[in-house]
């Protein structure tokens, strides 16, 4: 790989005697890695069941290496069924530095495309809140369609920029995750186009915005809360120079030292400009000592003694009559064992949302996803979202269609194509992949109706 001139001088100045073996780390194969949806299946289920070559990674929580040559998770049923999220290696270690507990109203606030978001929604839990919030409303598209895709129910997904929900969501969250845009020199084996994005200058503006970020960040998190830094790249000035300067700003932030083990290392004081020694507690992880790509975390704390905000939540949509009965009629008719536990629905034009539980009010902001999409209100009937059928568990649905993992029924499905049904006409029926949802079909006149979306279809 041809790196930039620039970048090397400064990486052999900044490693010295070991800048060889950097290097070197870059003509080596990468590693790729799977984390496990935690909702849908645990990981002594995913170890019986897995169809690829798996080997655990050391430094991440349910976490698998692959083999790309061999394998392809992309392509399997399981993956459109939610089970994982395909995941480099590295960036799975950062989302358990928030140290998540059930419950806890945690802030994803540069969520795309959502790895790190949908690894949080599953930690804690039906009772937990998380929003997810993207600015580039190209890449909010794929961060929605991850948590769809992971059958999720308690997160909210924006498309607001970092100022706006400051003033919003003041001294309010228990864990807040800034994975903040950088120059990605981390990313550079995996992304080679990155290269060409690279500069010094680049590096300084990322700095900067980076900086910018962790203000309105520091102003959302409420005294006794966590905060987790962290970028995919080797630069100082984003790292170790980046932290230093957020912290010589706000002396009610602690650093909390990172584990150091597996290959991961700690952060480098002699990088920081006063030579800042707790920096230490922050964690690097190298291609060269780890199987994965370069990231940076930073994990802090912020001491107790301010005020904390307690947002009205948001409030409950009364349907309309026609509403009601065409929405109970369809629960009727096609679930069973489905309780919403009191939470509130959320409508758009015809279009019926579930908030999570303890959901603060979300007015004036700009909503991409407010939680779980339940369907749309048609002419005297009620149509069930694609999401939903991802976030039902086995036994919820009255009718199924299980298509089995080594057949060829379920690629049928995915590319949008009919299947036989039953004589029963039973309406709207679950079709599973060896008994995890895939998608909704409607059986009339012996037929499986495909509605699998579109825009998913193989």
């Amino acid at each position: 790989m041809e790196l930039p001139l620039d970048f090397t001088k400064k990486m052999e100045r900044l490693l010295g005697s070991e800048v060889d073996e950097f290097f070197q780390s870059f003509n080596e194969p990468r590693a790729s890695g799977l984390r496990l949806n935690t909702t849908k299946i645990s990981g002594q289920e995913w170890e019986q069941v897995s169809p690829f070559r798996i080997e655990k990674i050391p430094f991440a929580k349910h976490g698998y290496y692959f083999d790309e040559e061999k394998d392809q998770p992309g392509k399997h049923p399981y993956h459109a069924a939610g089970l994982y999220y395909i995941q480099e290696p590295s960036a799975m270690f950062i989302a358990s530095q928030l140290d998540l507990e059930k419950s806890d109203k945690v802030l994803d606030l540069c969520a795309a495309p959502g790895g790190k978001s949908t690894q949080i929604a599953a930690e804690i839990g039906r009772e937990g809140f998380l929003l997810a919030n993207e600015i580039h409303p190209k890449r909010v598209r794929a961060l929605s369609e991850n948590i769809e895709r992971f059958g999720l129910s308690n997160t909210v997904v924006t498309n607001e920029t970092p100022e706006k929900l400051s003033r919003h969501f003041g001294n309010f969250f228990d864990k807040i995750l800034v994975d903040a845009p950088c120059s990605g020199e981390g990313m550079f084996r995996k992304d080679p186009e990155a290269v060409n994005y690279w500069s010094q200058k680049h590096v300084a503006a990322c700095a900067a915005k980076q900086r910018d970020i962790l203000e309105d960040a520091y102003h959302m998190l409420k005294p006794g809360g966590t905060l987790v830094y962290s970028t995919c790249t080797f630069s100082p000035e984003e790292n170790e120079q980046t932290i230093e300067s957020f912290l010589s700003r706000h002396e009610d932030m602690e650093l909390l030292p990172i584990l150091h083990d597996h290959g991961v290392e700690p952060g480098r004081p002699e990088w920081t400009v006063w030579k800042r020694t707790d920096i230490a507690g922050t964690a690097r992880l190298w291609p060269h000592r780890l199987k994965g790509e370069g990231h940076f975390a930073a994990k802090m704390y912020k001491r107790r003694g301010g005020s904390v905000q307690h947002l009205p939540l948001e409030r409950h949509v009364k349907l309309s009559k026609r509403q009601e009965k065409d929405w109970n009629a369809f629960l009727e008719q096609t679930l069973q064992n489905f309780d919403r536990g009191g939470r509130a629905f959320f409508q758009y034009n015809d279009q019926l949302y579930l908030l999570p539980e303890n959901c603060p009010q979300l007015k004036g902001l700009r909503l991409v996803r407010p939680g779980l999409h339940l369907g749309g209100f048609k002419k005297n009937r009620f149509e069930p979202n694609h999401a939903l059928a991802l976030f039902l568990k086995p036994g919820q649905c009255r009718h199924q269609k299980d298509l089995a993992s080594d057949g060829d029924d379920w690629l049928r499905y995915l590319k949008g194509e009919t299947l036989p049904g039953s004589n029963e006409n039973r309406g709207w029926v679950l079709m599973t992949v060896d008994g995890f949802p895939l998608g909704w079909s409607k059986e009339t006149n012996s037929i499986l109706k495909n509605f699998y979306p579109k825009g998913l279809r193989h």
